[in-house]
């Protein structure tokens, strides 16, 4: 959207960012409902999609970020050389935005492992997330092992930040 310069390409970029805006809950109710309607409540599919409908906006932020310092004119002379748009992408592009890129990732995983209301909603059965098992067992009795996990996903989110700030400050040098 940012490099097309599209007319409509700020409208559609605030249409893409409006699951941050609007409470969880309520995309929870109103994905439960459409999912319901196309037999995709307790599904992987439904589930995945749900959990990407709430990541893509901060993806958008990052990556739309990355191309505001992005060097479109390398990639006009690589394709100007024979490159394809392919070619082009995976040898100038994604060198360029690669840590924008993972950062990207890792706030989308974050933001899927921490969601457990549309996890509440839309999985069950054998698709049902850890966090929802984490919730259903604080909530129906009490059991060390959730303060255990609790304990090692701060640890993995702690340790995924550090090396995404090292590598950020690696490539600043």
């Amino acid at each position: 959207l940012y490099v097309s310069g599209h007319p409509a390409a700020k409208a559609i970029f605030v249409f893409l960012i409006t699951p941050m805006i609007v409470p969880v809950i309520l995309i929870a109710i109103g994905t439960f409902y459409v999912f319901g309607r196309m037999g995709m409540n307790n599904t992987i599919g439904g589930l995945v999609l749900a959990h990407t409908s709430l990541a893509a906006p901060l993806v958008m932020i990052v990556i739309t970020a990355a191309f505001r310092t992005y060097d479109m004119n390398q990639e006009r002379v690589a394709r100007s050389l024979g490159a394809s748009r392919l070619k082009a992408f995976f040898v100038i592009t994604l060198p360029q935005i690669r840590f924008s890129v993972f950062t990207a990732a890792l706030l989308s995983f974050l933001t899927s492992f921490d969601e457990v209301i549309i996890s509440i909603f839309i999985s069950g059965g054998v698709n049902a997330t850890l966090t929802k098992h984490m919730f259903s067992a604080l909530r129906d009795f009490i059991d060390p092992t959730i303060a255990a996990i609790s304990t090692i996903m701060v640890l993995i989110s702690t340790a995924l930040m550090l090396a995404t700030q090292f590598m950020g400050s690696k490539s600043n040098k």
